[in-house]
């Protein structure tokens, strides 16, 4: 199975032969290029035109972030898989406010009922969440009353909201404590692990996307406008709280992660490398985690929910399969 690769040491990336090689102070190491699925870049790098082009006759998208753990942008190989049809068909559904306001309602659908699974099954494990619960299911009866994109991002607004007034209620540590969502930069230790996980998830999400016949840079809920993809964007919302927010959840209440693990500059909480690597490790763990799912019988991984999410959104496109988002019930 492919697997991301991470590279939060600075040094020299190059091809050697048919392989990749890492060159740092502490030495050479080999990346066997039949194992990696997606490059992930936090430390400053060097390498040439050669390696761009042997990422790019392998299929490998390279994303790239900043020293505070921002996303910053991605070498996109050339699509491979690329479709006129679909890329028409995509448009199209764009253009139809009707249509467009289908598939975004769609994924605002998706990302609340699965913030309600988590919040059921804390609930379940005897934390008092009713207001929570309750407050979420309001905003997803008012869904069908939305005319338009933005107001579908209002109420998916509303719906986290209510949703991480939960976090504290279920986390129960002070270390920890939600106060308010921030963003840039993340005011807290809390707020510092959701924007790295967030940020995580929507080049996942791309990566997935290259691999299929789809158009990352048209999105429905979020505006196609001046931003280079979007379509990942709504993927994510869909799947924040199945990966991202379950991953910040055992991390803490496994004592995985502490307080040491963060630092504080210019003004925000950022995680040490430490602690990043501590992340990387319990969300790349999670990726891999295997659910059963029902329309196919048989068990498949959240990576591979991703990737199945865009198949559905492609015969979507083509009027083959109304999309349904995926939606967790147990």
């Amino acid at each position: 199975m492919k697997r991301a690769l991470y590279i939060l040491n600075p040094g020299h990336l190059k091809r050697e032969g048919n392989t990749l090689v890492f060159v740092t102070q502490e030495g050479k190491k080999a990346l066997p290029v039949e194992t990696i699925d997606s490059l992930y870049v936090f430390a400053e790098i060097t390498f040439n035109k050669k390696l761009l082009e042997f990422l790019a006759q392998k299929k490998i998208p390279v994303h790239f972030f900043n020293y505070f753990e921002y996303y910053v942008g991605t070498y996109y190989p050339r699509e491979y898989m690329n479709s006129g049809l679909i890329t028409l068909r995509q448009a199209e559904y764009y253009l139809n406010p009707e249509w467009r306001l289908g598939l975004a309602r769609a994924f605002v659908y998706g990302a609340c009922a699965n913030m309600l699974f988590n919040l059921r099954t804390y609930s379940s494990r005897g934390k008092d969440l009713s207001e929570q619960i309750a407050a979420i299911e309001e905003e997803m009866g008012s869904l069908n009353e939305a005319q338009n994109s933005a107001e579908l991002m209002a109420i998916e607004g509303q719906a986290r909201q209510a949703y991480y007034a939960a976090f504290d209620v279920i986390l129960e540590n002070p270390d920890f404590a939600f106060e308010v969502r921030s963003r840039r930069p993340p005011a807290n230790r809390l707020n510092a692990l959701i924007s790295f996980g967030n940020s995580l998830l929507y080049v996942t999400a791309l990566s997935e996307i290259y691999r299929t016949h789809l158009d990352p840079r048209i999105g429905y809920l979020h505006e196609t406008n001046q931003r280079s993809f979007t379509l990942n964007l709504d993927l994510a919302e869909i799947f924040k709280p199945l990966i991202v927010d379950r991953v910040i959840f055992g991390l803490i209440n496994r004592q995985e992660i502490k307080p040491e693990d963060f630092s504080e500059e210019m003004g925000g909480i950022y995680l040490k490398e430490k602690g990043a690597k501590k992340f990387l490790a319990a969300y790349e763990k999670r990726l891999s985690e295997t659910i059963m799912h029902k329309a196919l019988g048989r068990k498949v991984s959240y990576r591979r929910l991703i990737r199945l999410e865009c198949y559905k959104l492609y015969r979507h496109f083509l009027g083959d399969e109304l999309y349904q988002p995926y939606v967790r019930t147990r």
